[in-house]
């Protein structure tokens, strides 16, 4: 069962296209964007003494830059954006960093490993699917049905939602200091959800920006995918929770989906309960070789639609890469090239 003890302090929040004050010189803006269980983005304009900072773009869609402009028209105070942070390459965050970028002449500013990754997505686009991912959905047992999904959808999806992704970038690190206004933010970098998740955090006024690191309600999602198809981010997911778990407990958190609150330190907690579950059904259900899709109806309670099992796959496959690690599970490839695991030692875990 879920830890409820989060609290969300603000008694309103912004409508689509609207913002909202949550502290001096912080302004939260939510956009629609049409992705089923999450339906808006919450971006953040950060205000400057000769300008703003605009954390996050959304989604590539012409709505939302019309939702943009209007907010630049009314809630700007006469001052230009001079500077875009993107928390991390994945589309509704980065999606309109190309034209936000052009339309103020300004940079891209992200760490190293998420303008990496999002770069190479943008350009290996083509309209049929490489053999690798056609490879990596075949051996993790993927059946008919879905590889017929895999192999029609091509490969082009992550560039037709962008806008150009731009060829350079100035680069932030992990403890980096951006002065901002009267504040300074670290930079706090997180790992799991994306390569080098940014997060910023005011120590000064107990804020931190916490991207998709992060949220209320939901857990972020930790896949693997075949761009690293032996990746272990559920690891790191957990070692960034002991980065952010330093913060203070009435850190005010300002998520990328849901609604601003409190609490930061139950939900980490909740974090590490709601995985060492799933990595304990995991030991349990795998006596005999199990794939990964095998193993779906014993990380999830409810039956996965079309959409949500290709997620289930990924989500699953962290889950096993995370016991390999620790030597409790072995990986093994069956005659028919689908990978299985089995369970090393004993059938219960507990997350450090």
């Amino acid at each position: 069962m879920k830890n409820q003890e989060i609290e969300y302090p603000l008694s309103t929040r912004p409508g689509d296209g609207e913002v909202l004050e949550v502290a001096e010189g912080v302004l939260w803006v939510r956009m629609p964007i049409p992705i089923p269980g999450l339906d808006y983005i919450n971006l953040y304009l950060l205000e400057d003494d000769d300008g703003w900072t605009m954390v996050d773009s959304g989604l590539n869609t012409p709505k939302i830059r019309e939702l943009w402009e209007s907010i630049f028209a009314a809630h700007l105070k006469g001052k230009p954006v001079t500077r875009l942070i993107c928390t991390h390459f994945h589309p509704d965050h980065m999606g309109q960093a190309g034209w936000i970028t052009k339309r103020w002449d300004i940079p891209l500013t992200m760490t190293f490993g998420e303008w990496t990754f999002g770069r190479m997505l943008y350009l290996e686009a083509q309209e049929e699917t490489p053999e690798f991912v056609i490879d990596f959905y075949a051996s993790v047992g993927f059946d008919a049905e879905m590889m017929e999904r895999v192999k029609s959808r091509g490969h082009n999806h992550f560039r037709q939602i962008m806008s150009t992704v731009p060829m350079g970038f100035e680069r932030i690190s992990d403890g980096d200091i951006l002065t901002i206004g009267r504040r300074n933010w670290q930079v706090m970098v997180g790992k799991g959800h994306s390569p080098e998740h940014a997060c910023l955090y005011s120590k000064a006024d107990g804020i931190l920006i916490s991207g998709d690191q992060v949220l209320p309600r939901i857990t972020p999602h930790i896949g693997i995918y075949p761009a690293e198809p032996l990746a272990n981010p559920l690891k790191k997911f957990i070692e960034s929770i002991d980065m952010l778990v330093k913060l203070p407990r009435d850190t005010l958190i300002l998520p990328a989906h849901n609604d601003v609150f409190t609490g930061l330190h139950n939900q980490l907690d909740y974090y590490k309960t709601h995985h060492e579950d799933r990595l304990n059904r995991l030991l349990g259900a795998c006596d005999s070789p199990q794939s990964a899709l095998d193993l779906l109806p014993v990380l999830f309670d409810r039956e996965l639609d079309e959409g949500d099992r290709s997620m289930g796959v990924a989500e699953g496959l962290a889950h096993c890469h995370y016991l390999i690690g620790e030597g409790r599970l072995e990986r093994l490839k069956d005659t028919d090239g689908i990978w299985k695991f089995r369970r090393r030692g004993a059938a219960h875990l507990a997350v450090a």
